[in-house]
């Protein structure tokens, strides 16, 4: 039986309470996985299969995320492509891509960057502590 390290991702979490999140991912397992890691953090998650619908969504938005999560390989738009099209749009908009096909340096000469990188598989804390990171930022 492993020692279990204490947990600070939940103080952390609080000091954003009720924060919106969109994730966008084409698989929906994926998805699913964000929101039962982050929901219970006592954020606001709001999923989306295409890439596209979450930037409609997003220049129509009365109220903006505090974070982008994207993750990188997807059908239709990849999400540097993605990334780009937020960037025009806010420039200081938050973003987290996450990738298990590419790493870090896919975004290295690019001119739309992503603010935080997490590479798959990661594990439930990782992703609370990029996402507490990058909302203290």
């Amino acid at each position: 039986m492993s020692e279990s390290k204490p947990d600070n991702t939940q103080s952390e979490s609080a000091k954003h309470p009720g924060a919106l999140l969109y994730v966008v991912d084409d698989e929906p397992m994926l998805l699913e996985l964000a929101t039962v890691i982050l929901e219970p953090e006592g954020y606001r998650v709001k999923t989306f299969r295409d890439p596209e619908l979450a930037l409609q969504t997003y220049t129509s938005a009365l109220e903006r995320p505090g974070i982008l999560i994207t993750d990188y390989a997807m059908h239709s738009m990849n999400g540097m492509e993605l990334i780009e099209q937020f960037r025009r749009l806010e420039p200081r908009q938050k973003i987290l891509l996450v990738s298990g096909t590419v790493g870090e340096e896919i975004f290295q000469n690019a001119r739309a960057r992503p603010d935080c990188f997490l590479a798959k598989p990661y594990q439930a804390a990782e992703l609370m502590r990029a996402v507490s990171r990058l909302l203290q930022q």
